[in-house]
């Protein structure tokens, strides 16, 4: 049975097909019954499920069209986002940020609203200008960024059409280095997280919810020479050459503060590698960062309750936007993420907990994983809910990309 990435779910279509150009996205759309599109896998959830055909698009890749004086580049949905990575930076050209994980798909990612780090720095999907996709009627649709239904449809969760193409800001390639800072206090760290979090221009926190310690600081510096200076403390922590934060990983992109490409810096794990442990379940959840430091002291309560299914958590933050289910939707926010064991009946254990914990701060979870939010809990917390769902239902009337997980959580 096909299954996603990491092998913790099962998708139950009756019928799955295989899509390497736009001509046979839209002949799997004009058959009958309920359609939904797949990309890299990476959901953690029945979200990309569908009780009729999922059209894989892992072959509907490359199509790349830079337009340097728009400072643009068009890409096919299912491209990786390592591969165009690197075809951008072999013409002297990058993106505002990349994933932990390269081995995501453009499309994939930027309709889940998933995100890399730093507090100025948007979601993957606020780098998106324009938006192709084959609607119910099986036509080939453009929307761009400024025209009616945009902010609905750039975190758009399949729930609307096929995307077979984006077209994506650009910017001159840059360089960067990585280094881990290590023995920060808890006690420092939320007094002054904004001074973590704003070290570099993407920084990762891995925690494991210890007393005392908040545990590895992964500072992403975007360089203007490669003989920049960096900072030896932080808070009451200091920089280790030879650490590792995710001991046991093999594949991770070269640390101890090595000047590289920013395509080979930005992400965790190389794209030729593994990416991270493989077999897991993943949780995440977005809160305002202004409320981080009261987030994070109620998570630090659960500690004994989540660290026997704990591989390890994540902290990261982006910046606000104006996409209307993005997690970013007109907040900063502080991103909670738990990389799990894969034991569905321990994480769903504790889910009630985490939710829970963080509820006073109206956290969101992210689209693509694990979490127990209903209809009700989604409105919630998302203020442009019902506004996307309309939308969605005018673009789609006969409702052929609606499915359980969608209509579960109310967005359709």
């Amino acid at each position: 049975m096909p299954q996603n990435w990491a092998g913790t779910h099962v998708y139950t279509a009756p019928r799955i097909v295989s899509a390497s150009s736009v001509e046979e996205v839209r002949r799997a759309v004009a058959g009958d019954g309920p359609v939904h599109a797949l990309g890299t896998r990476h959901s953690f959830t029945d979200l990309p499920d569908t009780t009729g055909t999922l059209i894989d698009l892992a072959g509907l890749s490359g199509g790349f069209v830079l337009d340097e004086d728009a400072r643009t580049v068009e890409v096919a949905a299912g491209t990786r986002y390592g591969e165009l990575a690197l075809w951008l930076d072999g013409r002297g050209w990058a993106l505002h940020n990349l994933g932990s994980l390269p081995h995501i798909s453009v499309g994939g990612a930027t309709a889940t609203g998933t995100h890399g780090s730093g507090d100025r720095n948007g979601v993957l999907t606020s780098a998106v200008r324009g938006i192709r996709f084959v609607g119910a009627d099986g036509d080939v649709h453009d929307v761009r960024r400024g025209e009616p239904d945009f902010a609905a449809l750039a975190v758009g969760l399949g729930a609307f059409g096929v995307v077979v193409a984006l077209t994506l800001a650009v910017q001159p390639s840059y360089r960067a280095r990585q280094d881990v800072y290590q023995n920060v206090s808890w006690d420092a760290a939320l007094e002054r997280f904004d001074e973590v979090t704003g070290a570099g221009y993407s920084v990762s926190v891995f925690t494991r919810w210890e007393p005392e310690l908040l545990g590895d600081v992964w500072v992403k510096t975007r360089l203007e020479a490669d003989d920049d200076a960096v900072a030896d403390v932080l808070l009451d922590g200091t920089r280790v050459i030879e650490a590792n934060p995710l001991q046991g990983l093999p594949d991770l992109t070269v640390l101890g503060g090595v000047p590289g490409p920013w395509m080979e810096r930005l992400p965790h794990f190389r794209l030729d590698g593994k990416p991270s442990f493989g077999d897991e379940i993943q949780s995440e959840y977005f809160v305002p960062r202004s409320s981080a430091s009261a987030a994070l002291q109620a998570m630090r309560e659960l500690a004994p309750l989540v660290q026997p299914v704990l591989f390890v958590s994540e902290l990261r933050t982006a910046a606000s936007d104006d996409l209307w289910l993005s997690g970013a939707y007109e907040r900063d926010f502080l991103a909670i993420h738990f990389t799990w064991h894969n034991d569905d009946a321990g994480v769903r254990a504790v889910l009630p907990a985490v939710e829970q914990a963080l509820a006073p701060f109206d956290a969101r979870p992210h689209w693509g994983k694990l979490h127990l939010f209903d209809a009700a809990d989604m409105a919630r917390v998302h203020p442009r809910l019902a506004d996307a769902r309309a939308v969605f239902e005018a673009r789609d009337p006969g409702r052929r990309f609606a499915n359980a997980h969608l209509e579960r959580i109310g967005v359709r």
